[in-house]
C-alpha cells in the first residue's frame, strides 16, 4: 500500500521570517514601477518567483538603491524594529504624492527563534503556504492597473521604512545617510484606498493597502 508524507511544518524562525519579508518587499517595489510606468519597460526583464513571472530592473543604480533599502529593511526587521514601509510616487514637477502603497508589519510576541506559549504561539506554516498568500498580493499589484487612475505626468518615488524601539531590538540604529521625511501623506479629500491581501509568515504578519488621488470631476 503506498504511503505519502505531509509537507513538513517546521516552525520559521525570524532570520528565516526576515529573508521571505525582505525578498517580498523586493519584488514588490520592482512589480510596482514596472506596472505604474515609473521606470520605462526596457528598464526590466523576466524571472520565475512566486509561481509567477515577475519583472525586475536591470537598471544598476535603480538595483542599488533597492538592495541598499532592502539590506538595511532586513537589519530592522530582524530586530522586528520595523512597523510600516512605504512606497510613494511623487509627481516630479507637482511633487504632489500620486499613490501611497502601504505595508503595515507586526512582528509576533515570541521569541527569536518564533517559539510562544499559549496565545502567542501561531500555527506553523509550510514556505509553500506563505509562497501562496504572497503570490496573491502580487497579482492584485499586476491588477492594479484595471483600478488606479492613469499617471499622466513623470514621476519619482520615495521609500519610507517606519521604526521604532523594541525590547528585543533596543534602540532604533539608523545609519547617517538616512533622514527623517515627509509622510507623503496624499492631501485633500480626494483620496480613495483599496486594502490589498496580507501574508503571515508566523513571525512577521504584513498588510497592504494603495491609496491613490482621485482627479477632479468634471461637470
Amino acid at each position: 500500500m503506498a504511503t505519502a508524507q505531509a509537507p513538513t511544518r517546521n516552525r520559521i524562525s525570524l532570520k528565516g521570517s526576515t529573508k521571505i519579508v525582505t525578498e517580498f518587499f523586493n519584488y514588490s517595489v520592482n512589480s510596482i514601477l514596472f506596472q505604474r510606468a515609473i521606470y520605462p519597460p526596457e528598464d526590466f526583464t523576466m524571472v520565475k518567483k512566486y509561481g509567477l513571472n515577475m519583472l525586475v530592473t536591470t537598471d544598476d543604480a535603480l538595483k542599488a538603491y533597492i538592495d541598499k533599502v532592502v539590506g538595511q529593511l532586513g537589519e530592522w526587521l530582524l530586530k522586528k524594529q520595523v512597523s510600516r514601509l512605504v512606497l510613494a510616487i511623487v509627481g516630479k514637477e507637482s511633487r504632489d504624492t500620486l499613490e501611497r502603497w502601504q505595508f503595515d508589519v507586526e512582528a509576533s510576541k515570541e521569541g527569536g527563534n518564533g517559539e510562544g506559549k499559549g496565545a502567542d504561539k501561531k500555527p506553523a506554516k509550510t514556505e509553500k503556504e506563505i509562497h501562496g498568500e504572497i503570490q496573491a498580493i502580487i497579482r492584485q499589484i499586476t491588477a492594479s492597473v484595471t483600478f488606479l487612475p492613469m499617471i499622466d505626468e513623470p514621476c519619482a518615488f520615495n521609500i519610507l521604512i517606519y521604526t521604532s524601539e523594541t525590547s528585543e531590538g533596543g534602540e532604533v540604529e539608523v545609519p547617517t545617510e538616512w533622514v527623517d521625511s515627509d509622510p507623503h501623506l496624499i492631501q485633500g479629500d480626494k483620496t480613495e484606498q483599496v486594502r490589498l491581501r496580507s501574508f503571515d509568515t508566523s513571525v512577521h504578519r504584513v498588510e497592504a493597502l494603495v491609496a491613490y488621488r482621485v482627479g477632479e470631476e468634471e461637470e
